[in-house]
């Protein structure tokens, strides 16, 4: 239980990729983790794109950043729809202006560009969004994770277990480093 204590939001939208947003959720309540599912608000249920329904425990407008230590950010189409509430990308820019950890897989990273995030950063994510994080000031990594700060990004569903990793690993080091 490393990561007892923790509170992480786990952004959804609909067509979400199932592993990018299952895999973490579980990864991180299997280490202690609080993990709230943060949707838009617009209704209760998401559907993935192959359709699997993952029920939002908060709205957007009812959370803000000081309630977590992390954003996690999957990938799919569902960062796409993400971009358009602006409270979604508001709750991403003020983690990460805040110091808090901002993660986020595949396609993900688009909510990093529109929340200001990646500017000087280096990061990863499915290539297709390669020109948007590099549009948007951040340096382009092929690599299965890229930690930078307290940003930490992936790319696709194979690198999933480096990712979650990843994640932990930061957490545990910052709870350490806070308790100190």
């Amino acid at each position: 239980m490393r990561l007892q204590g923790r509170r992480i939001a786990l952004l959804i939208e609909d067509d979400y990729q199932e592993m990018e947003a299952w895999y973490p959720t579980f990864r991180l309540r299997e280490e202690g983790a609080t993990v709230v599912i943060v949707g838009s608000g617009r209704k209760s249920t998401y559907h993935s794109k192959l359709g699997y329904p993952m029920t939002a425990d908060r709205a957007v407008d009812e959370v803000k950043a000081d309630d977590f230590d992390a954003v996690v950010i999957p990938g799919g189409f569902a960062p796409d729809h993400m971009r358009l509430c602006r409270p979604m990308v508001d709750l991403v820019r003020e983690a990460y202006e805040s110091g808090k950890l901002v993660a986020s897989i595949c396609h993900g990273g688009w909510m990093l560009v529109s929340a200001g995030a990646v500017r000087g950063r280096r990061v990863t994510g499915y290539l297709p969004i390669r020109d948007d994080v590099v549009n948007a000031g951040g340096e382009w990594v092929d690599a299965e994770v890229v930690c930078d700060g307290n940003v930490i990004t992936s790319r696709t569903p194979p690198d999933l277990p480096a990712f979650a990793r990843k994640i932990v690993e930061y957490l545990e080091r910052a709870s350490v480093s806070s308790s100190v």
